[in-house]
């Protein structure tokens, strides 16, 4: 009977971070350039009773699921204007703004196009997200932007994309960094963007309310069966004597 335990509590844990990660999605449902989440599930060992491995009979038998992974939609979603002529969205999959921290310097992504012209304490200006990173240009640079709001003539905001984006890690507030060099950053020579947009969140209600059910419903699955093991334990051991 201890197996049964293993398995249901594994089943149990494992729809719980699906439930945590769905809470997060809808969570963020209004951010614009928010990438929702999804959990992918693989099955432990299984193997078949009395027949080969490969086989797939009625007398299958395993040892639960994990959560494998969890990966990011970077697909691009529906835009909406705004009266800000720094705002920008961008309108291709797979697609980042480069952002640097001028505390630091280090580099991360984002899909989050709300911008704005701020100081980092000098008479320059310059083109800044809402955490106040610089926003970089196709040539790397910090793009300085005037008195009027307009760029500097020879910058241009810069979009990025990755050979694998799978290998990209969220750091927070919805910017990316990668993982090791199999993410390999490649500057896109003509974007499609809209200015004075923003890309909406990429959660889809209906979807992520689907997933509530069906992980709540599961979970609910894998108690009963905690407690089912529990209740054939206690009967069996009460016939021991």
């Amino acid at each position: 009977m201890q197996q049964s335990f293993y398995t249901a509590a594994l089943g149990a844990g494992s729809f719980n971070n699906k439930l945590s990660v769905v809470a997060n999605n809808l969570a963020n449902i209004n951010n614009n350039g928010f990438k929702s989440k999804t959990v992918a599930f693989s099955d432990l060992l299984n193997y078949n009773l009395n027949d080969s491995a490969d086989a797939v009979t009625n007398l299958m038998a395993g040892n639960g699921i994990r959560v494998q992974r969890t990966y990011t939609d970077f697909g691009a979603s529906a835009i909406t204007q705004t009266n800000s002529r720094l705002d920008y969205a961008i309108m291709e999959d797979n697609a980042f703004f480069m952002v640097q921290d001028p505390a630091n310097d280090a580099i991360s992504y984002t899909r989050s196009g709300r911008f704005h012209r701020g100081s980092l304490g000098g008479d320059t200006f310059y083109l800044l997200t809402e955490s106040n990173k610089l926003v970089l240009d196709r040539e790397g640079r910090p793009i300085e932007v005037d008195d009027n709001g307009n760029l500097a003539q020879d910058q241009t905001v810069g979009v990025y994309t990755f050979r694998n984006p799978s290998r990209l890690l969220n750091t927070g507030n919805d910017e990316y960094v990668p993982a090791d060099e199999g993410a390999e950053v490649i500057l896109l020579e003509n974007p499609s963007m809209a200015r004075s947009a923003l890309e909406s969140s990429g959660t889809d209600l209906a979807k992520e309310m689907t997933q509530v059910i069906e992980s709540q419903r599961a979970f609910s699955y894998a108690l009963k069966m905690v407690t089912t093991s529990d209740e054939v334990e206690a009967t069996i051991n009460s016939l021991r004597g």
